[in-house]
């Protein structure tokens, strides 16, 4: 996850020497689907696998450790095969061999989770029915896992070269344009993949995936995730027939060679080159994921458990009771999705209005409200607030639906994120003259650093405090709370003017 699908577009990258025939508008966008197939997992991953792991037999307090993955990924992979797309002299161009390479090994993993439960009683985990068993399953966790990281390492393969073969191909329509296409394909498979996630009929379209291993909320994850294989392969055919990239030089590339080093080290070594102002950037932008991580990462499990009063290993109606939550949370994301794509072209206006530094403020603000509600509503619905989730009554229908709302809410505030610090960056680049791929590292770090921060103390807090989602939240509105200050006391100043809308992305 981390900065999967939030890095800016600043040009083809490094290497050089290969100059594209222009391309029509139509074959831009279709060129860049292989994002939206992408995303399209991505959505899935997000809001069914933190649930799904549980009825395996890992524990809530451990299933944060598993999105460790992204911020890694994030961190090392997404630079590395920067680093070699640039140079890359297939004859498939430079980006195309990894977009391939990268989807195929997509594929593979989400089989892998897909089938885990059945690899799992294959191997022996248990000879019950999935009906009646609800006792640990280890060779399923473990297969699980194991599909679960590379998704995330390969997804990171993917997304990088994807970004930079729209810059490259984007000619005289403009890296605007591009990003905007490739944005939009991000919000097609959003919608498509949230759909998929609050659907709980897969299982009657698809019977054949149910066994004694894979009963019916398995099977909607299955069918959902072959599904998305099906589309994200589409996605890539078109993708490398639209895409047609020149081959670089291999001159071209060797000279490139001898530039400034580049890869995972070289943002750390470029820090004392980093343009006045940007710092500050960084601070606020680390304080401001600090606040969505927990949302991004607990979100559906939060309306499984605490507004639907759910349990993942619990009994048959506690069962259905948390898949009932998680499907509304898969749609609680769709509607946010929605209405992040509709914020989204407002925020340029607002930045020219009132300037960047405001509407980042005031966002931040936004989200301490909507998470300190999450904390209070998740309280008042226990009945208790040091109350169990587990021994909690039902919660009320007015509670669900103030909780559903808090995802619409949400997406506004999400659009602010996906663009405003990635916009104030490029300008700050640009004040310098360049050196935004240097920026633009330091902002990946300020993205990772804080999803490990929540990804390691999340499970912890929220073990120690009645195995629910409550503390994690209640952190979130803190730190939400202290961007906020903290944006107002060192964001830079800057032009209302100078705001040009550089990335809004998604990948969460």
């Amino acid at each position: 996850m981390a900065a999967d699908g939030m890095e800016v577009s600043s040009g083809g990258g490094g290497g050089g020497g290969n100059k594209q025939p222009q391309i029509s508008m139509v074959g831009l966008f279709l060129a860049c689907m292989v994002a939206g197939g992408v995303q399209y997992g991505w959505a899935l991953q997000l809001s069914l696998l933190t649930p799904y792991v549980q009825t395996l037999g890992i524990p809530h307090a451990l299933t944060s450790v598993m999105w460790l993955c992204g911020p890694i990924a994030g961190l090392l992979v997404q630079p590395c095969v920067g680093l070699y797309s640039d140079k890359c002299t297939s004859k498939l161009g430079r980006r195309r061999p990894f977009i391939f390479t990268g989807c195929i090994i997509i594929c593979i993993s989400v089989i892998v989770i897909g089938f885990s439960s059945d690899i799992g009683y294959a191997l022996g985990d248990t000879t019950e029915d999935c009906k009646v068993y609800t006792g640990k399953r280890l060779h399923a966790a473990l297969f699980f896992v194991m599909g679960f990281w590379l998704l995330d390492f390969s997804n990171n393969t993917v997304q990088g070269p994807a970004r930079a073969l729209m810059a490259d191909l984007a000619g005289s329509h403009g890296p605007s344009t591009a990003n905007a296409i490739f944005v939009s394909w991000m919000a097609i498979g959003n919608i498509l993949g949230y759909s998929s996630g609050s659907t709980d009929k897969w299982h009657t379209w698809f019977p054949f995936l149910q066994t004694k291993a894979c009963c019916e909320a398995c099977a909607n994850l299955k069918a959902a995730f072959l599904v998305s294989v099906v589309f994200l392969g589409l996605s890539t055919v078109v993708t490398m027939i639209f895409a047609n990239e020149v081959p670089l030089d291999p001159a071209a590339a060797k000279q490139g060679e001898e530039g400034e080093p580049s890869g995972p080290f070289a943002v750390f070594k470029g820090m004392k080159n980093l343009p006045p102002g940007m710092p500050q950037v960084f601070i606020v932008t680390g304080l401001t994921w600090l606040s969505w991580f927990p949302f991004i990462l607990f979100d559906t499990d939060w309306m499984g458990r605490e507004m639907y009063h759910g349990r993942p290993d619990g009994s048959p109606t506690e069962v259905a009771n948390y898949q009932e939550g998680v499907r509304q949370g898969a749609f609680g994301l769709l509607l946010n999705s929605i209405v992040l794509g509709v914020s989204s072209f407002l925020i340029e206006p607002m930045c020219r209005k009132l300037t960047a530094k405001v509407v980042w403020v005031m966002s931040s603000f936004l989200v301490c409200v909507a998470m300190a509600m999450v904390t209070v509503l998740s309280s008042w619905a226990l009945g208790d607030i040091g109350g169990n989730v587990q021994d909690a009554a039902a919660v009320d229908k007015g509670l669900k639906s103030t909780a559903l709302a808090i995802f619409v809410f949400l997406g506004f505030p999400f659009a602010v994120l996906c663009s405003v610090p990635f916009a104030v960056t490029a300008q700050l680049a640009a004040s310098k003259g360049g050196g935004q791929g240097l920026c633009t590292g330091v902002l990946n770090i300020s993205i990772v650093v804080p999803q490990m921060i929540i990804a390691v103390g999340s499970g912890p807090w929220d073990e120690l405090f009645g195995k629910g989602n409550i503390p994690a939240f209640g952190v979130a509105a803190v730190f939400a709370f202290t961007a906020a200050i903290a944006g107002i006391i060192m964001l830079p100043k800057q032009p209302k003017t100078s705001f040009r809308s550089v990335s809004m992305g998604g990948g969460h």
